[in-house]
């Protein structure tokens, strides 16, 4: 385990699913959650709030070593400009190193469920174990690679400019479909064509296909997974 923590790496591109499902995880089976996006958006959101350039790489570096803990629940992190300077902080190699150390300690050193939170769903033998479910493009593959668990999360391009209209919609953000769309080919293309930890299947990965399916669903089926995973790691 990572640092003696039961850990579940999930990657996949913008709108897969695999928020959703990370947290459904963690709640289900007690388990601590980092959404290592957030990390990048509050890089992003630091930079921009200096007025800064995103692409400039000392800028965006400095501003990753200055993120916390609680910054991360910053409402202001899920704004659409900053979701876009995200993806572009995320391709500096300076930024994803900065952020590492960060990801592997929540890992690691997981934060204990809150008080009173027991697991629900499937049923696991034996004690609880302490461990932590990360959502972002290179948990499996960089940041986690020895995760027991590695999914790794992808649809349709339609199904996820449909998903992100949505839900910008339900925020009272101004949304347009093609334009959604278009921003996420541009995501797509910088994730996967970057140099530094580009977006792809980790090896052993499971990966999923969330087109045709909805949340809950999918979740029920993962789940299954991770009980014969704690159990086994008991």
């Amino acid at each position: 385990m990572s640092g003696g923590s039961f850990v579940v790496a999930i990657d996949g591109p913008a709108a897969s699913g695999k928020g959703t499902l990370a947290r459904g995880l963690a709640e289900r089976f007690s388990l601590a959650h980092l959404d290592t996006g957030s990390l990048y958006r509050a890089t992003a959101f630091l930079v921009l709030e200096a007025g800064g350039d995103p692409a400039d790489a000392a800028a965006a570096e400095r501003a990753a070593r200055h993120v916390t803990p609680a910054l991360l629940g910053d409402p202001r992190l899920r704004g659409e400009a900053v979701g876009a300077a995200a993806s572009v902080v995320a391709a500096i190699a300076q930024v994803r190193r900065a952020l590492l150390d960060f990801q592997r300690d929540f890992a690691a050193h997981p934060p204990a469920p809150p008080r009173g939170s027991r697991t629900r769903g499937p049923r696991t033998r034996g004690p609880r174990i302490r461990g932590a479910v990360l959502d972002g493009r290179d948990i499996g593959s960089v940041v986690c690679p020895q995760a027991q668990v590695k999914l790794f999360l992808t649809a349709s391009l339609e199904a996820r400019a449909a998903r992100r209209l949505k839900e910008l919609r339900e925020r009272g953000e101004p949304a347009i479909y093609e334009a959604v769309l278009l921003d996420l080919k541009e995501r797509d293309a910088r994730d996967t064509l970057r140099h530094a930890a580009p977006l792809r299947a980790a090896p052993g990965a499971v990966t999923i296909d969330t087109t045709a399916l909805d949340a809950d669903r999918a979740l029920e089926s993962v789940s299954q997974l991770i009980a014969r995973s704690l159990d086994a790691a008991r």
